[in-house]
């Protein structure tokens, strides 16, 4: 895994999201929400919502889903997919690991194919 250090665990508290820029695969700038559920599990996704074009991590986390601030389309964190409307297609998902209280992020191999 290619991860980097985005956060320390203190960064975020249980239903909080923060935007990260990251260089992406091709080295270009990559807006990702690191997003910590409810639950306290942290989750790493693209920042653009597929529907809206606007930031995931301006919106509400409740459970496992980030709620889009604009038009209200939710998304599962663990997978990306939409779980309301109007959005229909997924946003990308990363692989997010924990090394003591440091947060890693892998923008370079997606969980899923999404892709916007």
């Amino acid at each position: 895994m290619t991860a980097e250090h985005v956060a320390d665990v203190t960064d975020l508290e249980p239903g909080e999201a923060m935007r990260l820029e990251l260089d992406g695969p091709d080295g270009s700038p990559l807006p990702v929400a690191l997003v910590r559920d409810e639950a306290g599990e942290f989750h790493a996704l693209s920042d653009i919502c597929s529907h809206g074009q606007v930031n995931l991590s301006d919106g509400e986390v409740e459970g496992s889903t980030i709620e889009c601030w604009l038009h209200g389309s939710t998304f599962d964190l663990r997978t990306g997919e939409p779980t309301s409307l109007p959005a229909y297609d997924p946003v990308p998902i990363y692989p997010v690991r924990l090394d003591g209280d440091d947060v890693l992020v892998d923008v370079k191999n997606p969980l899923n194919q999404a892709s916007l």
